[in-house]
C-alpha cells in the first residue's frame, strides 16, 4: 500500500509539473499518463464528466483506490484478529 501511495504522488508531481510548467519544464499534454494505470477501474468512468473535468478526475481516481486499499486491509485485520 505505501509503495502504491509513493508511485500516486511521483505520478501526481509529474502531472501537476507538465499541466502547469513548474519546475521550467515546458507544459507536456501527456504529463497525466503516468496516473491512468494507476485509476483503474475508476477511469473507465471518466467519460461521465465534462472534458475539463477528465484531467482533475484522473488525478483523484488513485485515491479511490488507495481507500478501497485501506478498508480492505483493516478488513482482513479484523478477521484475522477474530
Amino acid at each position: 500500500m505505501i509503495v502504491f501511495a509513493v508511485l500516486y504522488l511521483l505520478a501526481l508531481v509529474a502531472f501537476l509539473t507538465g499541466t502547469f510548467g513548474w519546475l521550467g519544464q515546458e507544459r507536456d499534454p501527456l504529463s497525466g499518463v503516468f496516473l491512468l494505470p494507476l485509476g483503474l477501474p475508476w477511469i473507465l468512468v471518466a467519460d461521465l464528466f465534462s472534458d475539463s473535468a477528465k484531467p482533475w478526475f484522473a488525478a483523484i481516481a488513485p485515491v479511490l483506490n488507495i481507500l478501497a486499499l485501506v478498508f480492505i486491509c483493516r478488513w482482513a485485520r479484523s478477521l484475522h484478529q477474530k
